[in-house]
């Protein structure tokens, strides 16, 4: 009979803790997501919201609430800024690849439109443009910046902060031409008491996978930066896969794909600035931004390459979608292992 010494024993006793903590927190997070989504569809009726600015601003600040949440909760409880911004870029890039690839593959096809792509789609290009010269001018003009650590300060945060409300105001134009059907019998206010409730419950299941990544870099002596961009990204982009795929199941392939496009811009121009506010300022690792970056802008050209063609996406497209997750989630592996070193910080 072999015995398993003690040390080892309590090892895996830890690791299956922290496993147990990332499945009930990312169970916390999906029912939040789940009672989020009904309650923001209401109000969304109520207030006669036209269907694209429901998905695109409505439904993706409730479900990028978690992405929100990591970088404020990883920022101001644990002095984690990177990790934060390591679970948005990881959520963007899983929100792009993965979610429209399995909405897709729930339905024959995943349809979209041209108002998708030339305004939704290409401003989140911009997105991850602006977010960029903003890292860059960090790293650039901020004393203390360099090309291995980017200073963000408050005032660079309101770069991207102020490129969403343009972001906004362009979506305000769509509801003041748009006639509204009459609403259901729906109250406001009980709804956005049920929106409370279930930003309360997802926040609370975001502070439990964030302590499970940061459980799982001490016990395998890796970045915390690598967990955000699997664990905490995949966990927090449950509400975001929800409601994109629920939507495509029910043939509304409009609010699936404006959801994950409005959660990505809203997570790169407002929940990254959002940890910049709390902590002052903060310092990112520039040699680690830009490959990843990279990676998802080049993942976006993708999207909107495949999406634009035809106007859906079919189902061989979404399963190469899959794979190129793949590809990535094999890229940080070997980043991690040092087999490949173009992440420097990882």
């Amino acid at each position: 009979m072999l015995l398993v010494p003690a040390t080892e024993a309590r090892t895996m006793a830890s690791l299956l803790a922290l496993v147990g903590l990332a499945v009930v927190a990312t169970a916390v997070i999906w029912k939040g997501s789940v009672w989020l989504e009904r309650a923001a569809g209401r109000l969304s009726r109520f207030y006669g919201l036209p269907v694209a600015v429901h998905g695109a601003v409505v439904l993706a600040i409730g479900s990028s609430f978690p992405e929100l949440s990591s970088v404020v909760l990883s920022t101001l409880l644990h002095g984690e800024f990177s990790l934060g911004v390591g679970a948005i870029v990881g959520s963007a890039i899983f929100n792009l690849l993965v979610i429209p690839a399995v909405s897709a593959l729930s339905s024959e096809s995943l349809e979209t439109t041209r108002d998708v792509i030339h305004r939704d789609a290409q401003f989140y290009i911009i997105s991850i443009l602006v977010l960029f010269i903003t890292i860059s001018l960090g790293a650039t003009y901020v004393p203390g910046g360099s090309t291995d650590a980017a200073i963000l300060t408050p005032t660079l945060a309101l770069i991207p902060v102020l490129t969403y409300c343009v972001y906004v105001f362009l979506q305000y134009q769509d509801t003041r031409e748009y006639t509204a059907p009459p609403a259901d019998d729906i109250s406001p206010a009980y709804q956005l008491g049920w929106v409370a409730v279930s930003l309360v419950l997802i926040a609370v299941g975001v502070e439990g996978i964030v302590r499970a990544a940061l459980g799982f870099g001490a016990a395998f002596d890796t970045p915390s930066v690598l967990w955000g961009l699997t664990v905490i990204a995949a966990g927090t982009s449950l509400p975001d896969a929800f409601v994109s795929i629920k939507a495509a199941s029910e043939d509304e392939d409009v609010t699936s794909l404006t959801n994950v496009l409005g959660s990505n811009t809203f997570n790169l121009l407002v929940a990254i600035p959002a940890g910049v506010f709390i902590a002052g300022s903060a310092e990112l690792n520039f040699l680690t931004a830009v490959p990843l970056m990279g990676f998802l802008a080049g993942a976006t050209l993708v999207f909107v390459v495949f999406t634009r063609t035809h106007l859906e996406l079919k189902n061989w497209e979404a399963v190469g979608f899959l794979l190129l997750y793949g590809a990535f989630l094999a890229w940080m592996v070997l980043e991690s292992i040092g087999l490949t070193e173009t992440v420097q910080g990882i």
